[in-house]
């Protein structure tokens, strides 16, 4: 009998949850994608960058500009570095691939990317006609500090995978969170920024070399020291009325895009030299409290000698006249009674 029009068939509404179950598990699986897809970009722009970088030695006349553009592509990597974990912490898409893909794109985009563009920026097109010995040493010496560069981001990140919620030696406020030790994107940033700040001209000054040889080699240490440094994660973008928020981001982008050689820079410059600040407000704080106890020591020690008040001072005990001691000198068969006048601590018996 043919079931009337209308009246779902036995089992229908079971096919139908699959379908929905079907449909909610690839919605599930498109979320996985996405974070891997900034990702991929920060990756791709990295990859940009090498390759601009490469161009510049080249023998074209346009080095500058594609130096330039090698910064510009470093810095605008950072964002999609620190949108890919926000993404998947609010879509709860993390796992153990994403997490190890954002570190190699971080050793490429912010490791390999940056070092090769600091040689080439600073030390690469320095002039044949200067000092061939100095030429030469800062020639090497540029290519390993460069190198330590890239090993200390590497590092940087290697212990950033296996520590599990890592504290700074100089702990800051309780409702902030922070990085234990300058993050490689930032360092990269600070690379491509002052770069770019030059508007990707070659240096061919051998003082500014040394200057670089200098920033290279601190934002290497800054990267394995276990200083704090601010990282932004208690931001919320997600809250209900973001507005106000959302109101300051467009201004402070407006400012980057309008005027990003100084303001790239200047931003750079200021958020390395907070962690050096706050490493040394730190130990200048620490030494206060420590002087601070040990001034309340130094207080009570005349109470500990309160109770020799009653014997003479040093002084009045050598004024006094020498005197015989009793019995010392007397005749045979006369006793003299003992002296009542102190004696003089000089005296070859004392």
């Amino acid at each position: 009998m043919t079931p009337r029009l209308g009246r779902p068939f036995p089992g229908d509404h079971d096919s139908a949850d699959d379908r929905a179950g079907k449909r909610a598990a690839r919605v599930r699986r498109g979320m996985f994608i996405l974070p891997s897809l900034f990702t991929a970009g920060s990756i791709g722009l990295g990859y940009f960058a090498i390759t601009q970088t490469i161009d510049s030695v080249s023998g074209a006349n346009d080095a500058a500009q594609h130096l330039d553009w090698a910064a510009k592509a470093i810095c605008l990597a950072i964002p999609f570095d620190s949108l890919d974990g926000r993404i998947a912490r609010l879509t709860n898409t993390t796992s153990e691939f994403g997490k190890q893909l954002d570190s190699l794109a971080d050793a490429i985009t912010f490791g390999v990317a940056p070092g090769l563009l600091a040689w080439v920026w600073g030390f690469h097109s320095l002039p044949d006609t200067m000092n061939p010995e100095l030429h030469r040493s800062l020639m090497q010496v540029g290519s390993f500090v460069c190198f330590l560069f890239l090993l200390c981001g590497a590092s940087r990140l290697a212990r950033f995978n296996i520590s599990h919620d890592p504290q700074p030696r100089n702990p800051g406020r309780q409702d902030r969170k922070y990085f234990v030790g300058m993050p490689i994107p930032a360092a990269a940033g600070m690379v491509a920024a002052t770069v770019h700040v030059f508007y990707g001209i070659p240096n061919i000054y051998w003082w500014l070399s040394v200057l670089w040889v200098g920033m290279m080699g601190l934002l290497g240490f800054l990267m394995v020291s276990t200083w704090r440094f601010w990282s932004g994660k208690e931001i919320n973008l997600s809250r209900a009325q973001p507005f106000q928020l959302l109101a300051v981001l467009a201004i402070i982008l407006f400012v980057i895009i309008r005027w990003s050689n100084g303001t790239l820079f200047l931003v750079g410059l200021a958020y390395m030299f907070s962690g050096i600040w706050a490493r040394a407000a730190y130990s200048w704080s620490r030494r206060r409290r420590q002087s601070s106890m040990i001034e309340p020591e130094v207080r009570r020690a005349p109470a500990f000698t309160a109770q020799y008040h009653d014997y003479p001072e040093a002084g009045e005990l050598f004024d006094q006249p020498l005197q015989p001691r009793a019995g010392a000198y007397e005749a045979p068969g006369h006793r003299t009674e003992p002296s009542t006048e102190p004696q003089d601590l000089r005296h070859d018996d004392y």
